[in-house]
């Protein structure tokens, strides 16, 4: 098992669909025999540049344990999710 960081950027007003993302990450990783460790929730924070005429994005990171399988899974329902505005795993050093 590898641990991984994943930074999601969600649109600012959709709370209702970014808890449902936010959980059904949080299945993906624990389903495949993933472990997540925290979830920091920053909140809504100035964009560097503007994303769809938004200036601002709700941050969440969420530090897990898992597979390259699992990273996988996640980027692929990260990009198809209406809700998420941008997206970034990474693998974090040991």
């Amino acid at each position: 098992m590898r641990k991984y960081e994943m930074m999601v950027i969600f649109y600012p007003n959709e709370e209702e669909k970014r808890a449902q993302v936010l959980e059904r990450f949080k299945g993906i990783i624990t389903q495949d025999g993933g472990n997540v460790s925290e979830v920091n929730e920053w909140g809504n924070r100035k964009l560097a540049y503007l994303i769809d005429d938004y200036s601002e994005g709700y941050y969440i990171i969420i530090n897990f344990e898992g597979t390259p399988k699992i990273t996988e899974e996640l980027d692929r329902i990260a990009r198809i999710s209406d809700s998420v505005m941008r997206h970034m795993i990474v693998r974090e050093d040991e």
